[in-house]
């Protein structure tokens, strides 16, 4: 039996789809494809800001509405 390195899973009893969500679920739990798509283009610092800065006013503004009553009906 050799090593297994890496991201690799082994298929056991010829059932290659447990061992695919396995795999699957390694590559996710590893984050390895959110980074290969921020690598994919160069972003500028600025436009990097921007997005962050939205994304902040995004998520204050979904805690705001999560905090007011419900309205009423009647």
């Amino acid at each position: 039996m050799s090593k297994l390195y890496g991201r690799s899973v082994l298929v056991t009893n010829d059932n290659v789809d447990r061992a695919l969500r396995k795999l699957k679920k390694k590559i996710q739990a590893s984050n390895l494809l959110n980074e290969l798509r921020e690598r994919e283009t160069y972003v500028k610092p600025t436009t990097q800001r921007k997005i962050k800065r939205n994304a902040a006013r995004n998520r204050w503004r979904k805690y705001l509405a999560s905090q007011q009553l419900p309205p009423r009906l009647y």
